[in-house]
């Protein structure tokens, strides 16, 4: 995955394509940051690790870009938007609401879940599952609802 950041930053330069150069070195530091955290607890960060940092990058840009448009600065916003993009086209296919609500009822039934005391044990098999697949900030939700029946 590292690989493939670095060719989209190479093709970027070549292309003079500003926008995407800078989120992709945005990215990158992202990650060189996490790789320095996890050297004090000596353990490398793996694509799923990377898969989680790229969502949280997408949520905090989605907040920006609403802030943004809510202030009337519509050029910022769209800036972020654009973010959003790129940074989406290294994630995996996105869970439809229906392929969701699916993968969640597998995990109830895998993890035998019966009331809301098991929804990390449920919330845990979907994030071992499905990273970089699915919002979970909503995912936590549906479970939720899910469990109380």
């Amino acid at each position: 995955m590292r690989e493939q950041f670095t060719e989209m930053m190479k093709a970027a330069m070549k292309a003079g394509d500003k926008r995407r150069l800078s989120t992709v070195r945005m990215i990158q530091a992202a990650i060189k940051d996490r790789d320095i955290e996890a050297r004090t607890s000596g353990k490398p960060v793996g694509n799923e690790e990377i898969l989680a940092l790229l969502q949280k990058l997408i949520k905090s840009r989605q907040e920006s870009a609403d802030i943004y448009a809510k202030a009337g600065r519509e050029e910022l916003a769209q800036q972020e938007r654009e973010e959003i993009a790129i940074i989406a086209e290294f994630l995996p296919k996105q869970l439809s609401d229906e392929e969701t609500t699916a993968a969640i009822k597998a995990a109830i039934a895998e993890t035998g879940a019966a009331s809301m005391k098991d929804m990390g044990k449920v919330v845990g098999a979907l994030k071992a599952k499905y990273t970089g697949q699915m919002d979970f900030a909503k995912a936590s939700g549906l479970v939720k609802a899910a469990l109380n029946g």
